[in-house]
């Protein structure tokens, strides 16, 4: 992919964890102040609806970059903002509400890292997570449970460059892989399976093995691209390797994982990580199932997310955002109402979607404009949930201002 527009990069400290715990501990000095110097606290729980400050170890400023997050002296803050708020367990809420967070990875929030989803200014994911961690924050007692998603991908994957070569042995160029990689171009052999991938993917090593693999993988891919066709879906794209396992890029963004631990400590809710994207022979774009599920015969090779599909469906309020609007939000999205539509058409209803936390790929090109631009996809995506019900809400406004949400 070529290089996104440049941001200005803020300088960081050497070392980010020693400024941050003296601020926690200043701010657990001045609880234990106010503890002492206060009445106890009346037992009443805090209404869903009551907006809590933003505590001080947030630093807006910081979004943009990566540090280590200070779990020792997040944990004490957690536990005395608990207290100082009158903050009640999540296991205590009369109404769960689930927020999901799609995909908020270093890999797609942050400057110059692999996928950096900056939408049309540039800027889009960095802004949308300081207005996500901030809705975090002042809204932790309403918030019961909070769901990160996490793509996760190794080199030899079907949305790979070194998964096909051309005749001349050359690789497909991400994300504008000229011609396309589609059923027409498979089968006339401008675009082939790379034999090298065979070796990999066969448990069985010999030779024997290997060249059966290599055949089945080429029949697999004409039928992967026909199937994305039929289902109208977007077609095979290669990505440039992103979200890789064991790297930098796989790892949350620090200031959403620091907002989903103090979350999980002030209201003793363990943050229910969900990882999908590891399937070799299928893109993954939702949490909810992944493009493909079946080969040619029908055989399975792929699953539907179950489990997380019915803790969606029971929760009594869904919250989602996330990377990118385009891309995985929406198929997400669609997926759920998928999923909504065949128990409670209904349900819909109680799914607000968060329009200023999340950001549609665009990648800009030097020339001027971009490369490829999923704006106008992405937004016409939202405006079709909205007419099946869905509410398209601003994480900035009160939580009672948005539609139905408290009732």
């Amino acid at each position: 992919m070529k290089k996104k527009a440049k941001l200005r990069r803020q300088k960081r400290a050497p070392h980010k964890g020693g400024a941050r715990t003296k601020t926690l501990k200043k701010q657990q000095k001045r609880n234990k102040q106010t503890k002492t110097t206060k009445r106890k606290a009346s037992p009443m729980k805090t209404t869903n609806s009551s907006q809590l400050p933003i505590p001080q170890h947030f630093n807006p400023q910081t979004v943009g970059m990566v540090y280590r997050v200070d779990y020792a002296a997040l944990e004490p803050a957690a536990l005395a903002w608990r207290r100082q708020h009158n903050l009640s367990l999540a296991s205590q809420d009369a109404k769960t509400v689930s927020l999901l967070i799609v995909d908020a990875q270093n890999t797609f929030c942050i400057p110059d890292y692999e996928l950096y989803v900056g939408g049309r200014s540039g800027t889009g994911a960095i802004d949308d997570n300081r207005r996500l961690a901030q809705f975090i924050y002042r809204n932790l007692g309403l918030i019961t449970m909070i769901a990160p998603t996490m793509d996760t991908h190794t080199a030899m994957q079907i949305f790979h460059q070194d998964f096909f070569v051309n005749a001349k042995g050359e690789h497909p160029t991400p994300v504008v892989t000229n011609p396309p990689i589609n059923s027409a171009t498979i089968r006339s052999g401008e675009w082939q399976v790379n034999m090298e991938i065979a070796w990999s993917l066969s448990e069985d090593k010999s030779h024997a093995a290997v060249a059966r693999q290599y055949n089945a993988l080429k029949q697999f891919v004409l039928h992967y691209c026909e199937q994305l066709e039929k289902d109208g879906k977007f077609g095979l794209t290669v990505w440039p390797y992103h979200a890789m396992l064991g790297g930098i890029g796989h790892a949350l963004v620090p200031a959403i994982e620091e907002a989903c631990f103090f979350h999980n400590r002030a209201r003793a809710s363990q943050t229910r990580f969900e990882i999908k994207g590891g399937n070799p022979l299928t893109e993954n774009y939702s949490i909810l199932r992944p493009e493909v599920l079946a080969d040619s015969r029908n055989n399975p090779i792929a699953q539907k997310n179950a489990r997380f599909i019915r803790t969606l469906l029971t929760s009594d309020r869904v919250i989602i955002a996330g990377q990118a609007k385009s891309h995985c939000v929406a198929w997400t999205i669609q997926d759920l109402l998928n999923e909504i539509k065949a128990v409670d058409p209904e349900l819909a209803k109680k799914v607000y979607l968060l329009e200023d936390c999340t950001s549609p790929v665009a990648v800009p090109n030097p020339a001027g404009g971009f490369f490829v631009d999923f704006t106008d996809d992405a937004d016409k995506a939202f405006a079709r949930f909205a007419q099946e019900g869905m509410h398209i809400v601003k994480s900035t406004d009160p939580v009672d201002a948005w539609p139905d949400f408290l009732n």
